[in-house]
């Protein structure tokens, strides 16, 4: 394929995976205007959310192993096509469980074209090019997150509520003429028929898991639902393991976990998603209710995570080269932490100049880790297994995510409920005033009470400040295990291919003047 035609195709590729990006966070500010435009209640509400969030994670299991059996570009055009449908379904209803059911054809949708688009990367670029594209397509889904919350306040300002589904139909139809006219289809011709069992195992698992995880910290781990989903799940994720053990080309390949260089990089992409959805679920909150921002404000204060991502994306491909990937990982690591520890120090009385700087650095940490590591094990794959590997790869990361919310959320409310002062309050009111920093400013000012919101902030600071010392002493201890057990990626590919070096340097050079 023409130089030309395979940028072309990334460009669409990242405008698909920036919609999924911005599609996990942009209904986060919408909700009070779903409720009062749709009459949906408070428990309608949280599943608008994970309706969307459990089917990504439980389907993309399987995803990879369809590209590799049917066609990747052709299951990437399923994918992009199902997302649209259910985007367009979601701007035309009005009813809480249509949107449920538009969110949860979306969820499918955002299964199928994360880990194909990754899939088809190694197809498309080679060397120091895969790096860049890596860099490009990771840049466009992290920056897609805190973008979510600034297009949805601009649209909510602008438009009617629909719309927040109406921006997916034109990018996702830029996705899917660029899939079919610039991606060449590859398959894997010996991938064996899809397992029935095996899928149904993987994805009834995944999703009973992750639904637990997310209703572990509202509704408390020791519900009966909770721990049912949680353990029910994990049996039969197990059920899983065991079946996939005898099959001659499972979908769930834990054999490519052998590989030193996947299983470690995996693991600090793991790691690094449960600090950036971590952050991703406290900084929000912290900069609309304590800094008094309304959507947009938010939205547009969260774009300083952006700068660290953008220099990364420019600076990555040759230092991988130059340097490997696991220096790259510490640092990005140590950043994280050093980020982590400054936003721990936060008051209720510090600036947003302050925030802005431990941002910065977070952006840049988070894709330190991130780009080098997903591109080396994306780049470690046997041929004909890329669809498999970068599903395995992705649903770990995306489980990943959904427990450092679970329980960074969890630290975050128990902190808050002890440190909130509910003393002199009706035991109902008090009850209220505990679920959360919002419903304790609604009973502040129901009762005229400002000390109980004074409170109630000063407990959320509490809460988030020991979230983000959680968060910093996690990368602390995960630098220090990357220092010691990830692979050096420049003595893997000299081993693998001892040609590569020179040729992967050459396309340093082409790259950065492309």
């Amino acid at each position: 394929m023409a130089l030309k035609n395979r940028w072309l195709a990334l460009i669409g590729l990242t405008i698909s995976v920036l919609v999924i990006g911005f599609d996990t966070t942009i209904l986060n500010v919408a909700l009070p205007t779903l409720a009062a435009e749709t009459g949906a209640s408070a428990g309608q509400l949280q599943w608008i959310i994970d309706s969307y969030a459990v089917v990504y994670a439980a389907a993309m299991l399987p995803a990879g192993f369809l590209g590799d059996r049917f066609g990747r570009r052709k299951m990437l055009v399923t994918g992009l096509v199902i997302f649209l449908g259910g985007s367009v379904v979601g701007m035309l209803v009005d009813s809480p469980g249509a949107l449920i059911g538009a969110r949860t054809v979306m969820g499918l949708g955002a299964a199928l074209i994360m880990p194909l688009t990754l899939s088809t990367i190694p197809t498309l670029f080679k060397g120091a090019e895969q790096t860049k594209a890596i860099a490009i397509i990771t840049m466009g889904v992290s920056i897609g997150m805190p973008l979510g919350p600034l297009l949805s306040g601009w649209l909510l300002e602008n438009f009617w509520w629909g719309s927040v589904f109406a921006v997916n139909v034109p990018l996702v139809a830029i996705g899917i003429a660029a899939t079919v006219l610039l991606i060449p289809e590859t398959k894997d011709a010996s991938a064996p028929k899809v397992d029935i069992i095996s899928t149904l195992l993987g994805m009834a698992g995944l999703g009973a898991f992750v639904y637990g995880v997310i209703e572990g910290p509202g509704k408390g781990w020791g519900d009966p639902i909770v721990l049912a989903s949680i353990v029910g799940g994990l049996l039969m994720l197990a059920g899983l393991v065991l079946r996939e053990q005898r099959q001659p080309r499972p979908m769930v390949d834990l054999e490519l976990l052998r590989n030193p260089s996947f299983r470690w990089n995996t693991i600090f992409l793991i790691l690094g998603m449960f600090v950036f959805m971590g952050l991703m679920f406290v900084l929000p909150q912290y900069l609309q209710v304590i800094q008094g921002h309304d959507a947009l404000g938010t939205g547009v204060r969260l774009m300083p995570l952006m700068v660290g991502m953008i220099v990364v994306a420019k600076i990555v491909p040759p230092l991988t080269i130059k340097l490997g990937t696991r220096p790259l990982v510490v640092a990005g690591l140590l950043i994280m932490a050093l980020a982590m520890f400054l936003g721990s120090t936060t008051d209720t009385g510090t600036g947003y100049g302050f925030t802005v700087t431990w941002m910065i650095l977070t952006g840049l940490g988070v894709s330190l880790v991130m780009v080098p590591a997903l591109d080396t094990a994306l780049a470690v794959l046997p041929k004909g297994k890329e669809g498999t590997g970068s599903g395995l790869n992705t649903t770990l990361r995306q489980v990943g995510g959904a427990i450092g919310i679970a329980l960074l959320g969890s630290v975050l409310s128990a902190v808050f409920t002890n440190k909130i002062d509910t003393s002199g309050l009706p035991p109902e009111a008090a009850e209220t005033a505990k679920e959360s920093v919002v419903a304790a400013q609604a009973v502040a000012a129901r009762l005229n009470l400002p000390q109980l919101a004074e409170s109630a902030q000063s407990a959320f600071v509490n809460g988030m400040s020991t979230v983000l010392l959680v968060c910093g002493i996690a990368g602390v201890a995960a630098a220090a295990l990357a220092a010691l057990k990830l692979p050096d990626s420049r003595k893997m590919k000299a081993a693998a291919e001892p040609g590569d070096q020179p040729l992967l340097e050459s396309l340093s050079g082409s790259v950065d003047g492309a």
